[in-house]
Order: structure tokens, then sequence, then C-alpha cells
């Protein structure tokens, strides 16, 4: 295996671990929520609403992390970088995700777009988490949700 198969897959294996770990975490508000609303009244329509947004923002964001993933799994299998990344770029082109174009873009710019992905996601998953806190917080008046 050479230097950019392993880097491939290292990429590959660390998106998909982020997707599974933040989409998961994004669908905690949305399974306590409805039960803290029924045990305490857990209040305000907007504030449901901007975590519903929030959490369905990351799992959009870990699907797209997913399927670069895929791709990045799917460059590592070729023998060279130029053949991978050349697949890849067929592949987004036969499913009409990108048209092709005349330069073929690295593999360490591919993993940079993919990095910034990941931070958006993070973000995202933060708002909708610190919102579901201070929703329980408020509607707890302080008191201890046991």
């Amino acid at each position: 295996m050479t230097q950019w198969n392993a880097t491939a897959a290292a990429a590959a294996r660390n998106l998909g671990r982020n997707s599974i770990f933040c989409g998961l975490a994004a669908l905690l508000p949305l399974v306590v929520g409805p039960i803290a609303v029924e045990h305490r009244g857990l209040a305000p329509s907007l504030g449901w609403l901007l975590i519903l947004a929030f959490c369905l923002v990351v799992l959009g964001l870990a699907i797209h992390l997913l399927f670069d993933a895929l791709l990045f799994r799917l460059a590592s299998s070729h023998e060279t970088e130029a053949a991978g990344l050349a697949a890849v770029d067929d592949l987004l082109f036969r499913m009409q995700l990108r048209k092709p174009d005349r330069t073929l873009r690295g593999l360490d710019m591919r993993i940079a777009g993919s990095r910034r992905i990941v931070w958006r996601q993070r973000f995202a998953l933060a708002i909708s988490l610190v919102t579901f806190a201070i929703l329980l917080f408020n509607a707890t008046d302080g008191q201890p949700l046991c």
C-alpha cells in the first residue's frame, strides 16, 4: 500500500467515524426531547424548531460525509493517485453531481474540503446541543430532572 492509498483510506475511515458519531449525537435531542416535553412541559416552539433544523443539517452533512468516505475508499482502491481520483471524478460526472474539470484536484485538496464540511457539521451539532441544554435548563427552573 502506497502513501497516498494509506492517506485516502485513513481519510475514508475518519470521515465515516465522524459522520456516524455526529449523526447519532444529533439524534439525541430528537429522541429525548419529546420525553422531556411530556414530563416537564418543555417549552418554546421556536426553540424546538431551531433544534430540529440544526439536527437535520447535521444529519444531512453526515450523509454527505459518508458519501465522501465512500469516494475516498474508491480512490484508494486504485493503483495510482491519478487513476483513483480520475475514477472518482468519472463517477461524479456519471451521477451528474459534477461537471468534468480539465485540471485534476489533488487528494490533499479533497481531504481539506471534507475537513471543512466536518467542522461545519460539528458547529451545527454544537448549536443544536447547546440549544437543547438551554431548553432543558429553562424547563426545569434549575431543578434536577429526576
